[in-house]
């Protein structure tokens, strides 16, 4: 079977004046959504974990990110291997992985299971519960990073650069991972925003770079709470976000010292916690 890839074309009527794209009937690009089911493997059987609906590309860094935001894994050695599942029927060979993991690894009990299955609409959101970041070990970040506010201003554009698949659809989500002075460590884009973020922490776990001290999460969407506690998990001190954070989201940042910064675009940001972490060099313009 071939694997399906992170865009479809499809056929298309366009209506009305538009200089972008033809009048009439024509082939469009569009964003893959799959199902990817995640299942573990121990004591001789398999178990399914969690399904969710993803952009194919990157789901071993999915599947890890999601292991490292759930608390079920804390370290690369954690996580023995990653492989698509050989016994599914071919059509969903690529839709199975299977993941093996090590003895202390935190395996979820059966209501956490449920409750994985329940919220994955959304992405691989878990248990989205505030009880769930001390049960994972979460301490307040105590980083000493300091980044310019002009240096925020600009993730949006530079994590726009690597953006293709938006580019060809318009259809994604975007998350990427700089250093303090606006580098591009890492990006990746998914239809889900939790997925994209996911993918990204999922990188930086099985590159053996965790804890992420020092560096700056930029979404191309919104900050829920979602998303700031896998900031939290991986110890990425700098959250920013092109859209509106959720009450959820601040309270949570302020509580373990996280910055936040929203509405990043134009130029300008407003930061919502941990603004001790900016440096103001954009004036009041």
């Amino acid at each position: 079977m071939r694997r399906a890839g992170p865009t479809r074309r499809v056929p298309v009527r366009h209506f009305g004046p538009s200089a972008d794209r033809p009048h009439g009937r024509a082939r469009d690009a569009v964003a893959g959504e799959e199902p990817l089911q995640l299942r573990l493997e121990r004591d001789g059987a398999s178990t399914p974990l969690v399904t969710t609906l993803r952009t194919p590309g990157s789901d071993f860094e999915l599947a890890a990110g999601f292991l490292l935001a759930e608390g079920i894994v804390h370290r690369r050695e954690q996580v023995l291997g990653l492989r698509y599942c050989r016994d599914a029927p071919s059509e969903e060979r690529f839709n199975v992985l299977q993941l093996r993991l090590a003895p202390d690894a935190r395996l979820p009990d059966a209501d956490h299971l449920h409750r994985f299955t329940a919220t994955a609409a959304c992405g691989v959101c878990g248990k989205g519960q505030l009880t769930s970041l001390a049960e994972r070990g979460c301490s307040p970040i105590e980083d000493g990073l300091r980044v310019p506010a002009s240096v925020l201003a600009t993730l949006p554009e530079r994590l726009r650069d690597h953006q293709p698949l938006f580019g060809a659809t318009g259809g994604l989500h975007a998350a990427g991972l700089f250093t303090a002075d606006g580098t591009l460590l890492v990006a990746r884009e998914d239809v889900g925003r939790h997925n994209a973020v996911d993918k990204v922490f999922g990188w930086a776990l099985l590159e053996d770079r965790l804890p992420l001290t020092g560096t700056i999460v930029c979404v191309s969407g919104r900050a829920g709470y979602e998303l700031v506690q896998k900031s939290l998990v991986a110890r990425a001190p700098v959250f920013a976000a092109v859209s509106a954070p959720s009450s959820l989201a601040i309270g949570v940042a302020r509580r373990y010292g996280l910055t936040l910064a929203a509405f990043v675009r134009d130029g300008r940001l407003s930061v919502y916690a941990g603004d001790e972490r900016v440096v103001d060099d954009l004036g009041r313009g």
